[in-house]
């Protein structure tokens, strides 16, 4: 692809792809030139650095957001939309969680969801300062809730380029339950028909988490109405 074809979309799109197959380690410009069939200069002619790629990359990725309409959907039910629709992003795409910590993001896409959130809010009749914190509170939620399964891939692809990562896991697993047997609520879970599946995680973790969280807003939105 000769360089005055190539446009900044195209190269954000493919940095995107390069992010999810191999993670913020595996992002350079040499990579993503053979990705796009070009040299890494010509990367360099429409963005100048990889913290400008990664910017604009985790920015394009905020657009995969649903965003419920506020006149049609009541606030709860477009609250746990959005957070749902969040937190499936978060995990097709496991660097941007990564990102928050080593990166300055912003763009319009991030701007487009954060306003809304603050929208969403004010409806359900939080002032504006309460807005911004529901907002704050649900969004830090569901970054948290994410980081495990993007730790899960970063790991994986890890341990994958130095052994056998099944392996190294099960063997890992197998010394931490062992450890864990002697703490008793541990005991009793790991001792348990469903222990493999708490090992993994407790089924509906993050929708228990984000109900509840729910219903604390609905009580204090009673409790000033």
């Amino acid at each position: 692809m000769a360089r005055n074809t190539l446009t900044p979309d195209q190269i954000v799109r493919a940095a995107i792809e390069l992010l999810d197959d191999e993670g913020l380690d595996g992002l350079n410009m040499c990579s993503l030139g053979a990705r796009l069939g070009t040299a890494a200069t010509a990367v360099y002619w429409h963005i100048k650095t990889k913290d400008e790629l990664v910017r604009l990359a985790g920015d394009a990725v905020w657009s995969e957001v649903e965003l419920p309409d506020l006149d049609a959907t009541g606030w709860r039910p477009a609250a746990a939309a959005t957070a749902g629709s969040m937190h499936a992003m978060l995990t097709r795409h496991p660097w941007l969680g990564q990102a928050f910590g080593s990166h300055l993001l912003y763009g319009p896409g991030k701007s487009r969801h954060d306003d809304h959130s603050l929208a969403l809010y004010e409806k359900a009749g939080f002032a504006s300062a309460d807005a911004d914190r529901a907002a704050a509170t649900v969004f830090v939620y569901v970054l948290g809730s994410a980081l495990g399964a993007a730790a899960q891939v970063s790991l994986t692809r890890r341990l994958g380029k130095s052994g056998d990562p099944e392996k190294e896991l099960a063997d890992t697993m197998a010394a931490a339950t062992e450890v864990a047997m002697n703490f008793p609520r541990l005991r009793e879970r790991l001792g348990s028909t469903a222990a493999t599946e708490y090992l993994a995680a407790p089924d509906r973790t993050f929708e228990f988490g984000l109900e509840t969280i729910l219903d604390g807003f609905e009580a204090q939105l009673a409790e000033t109405n």
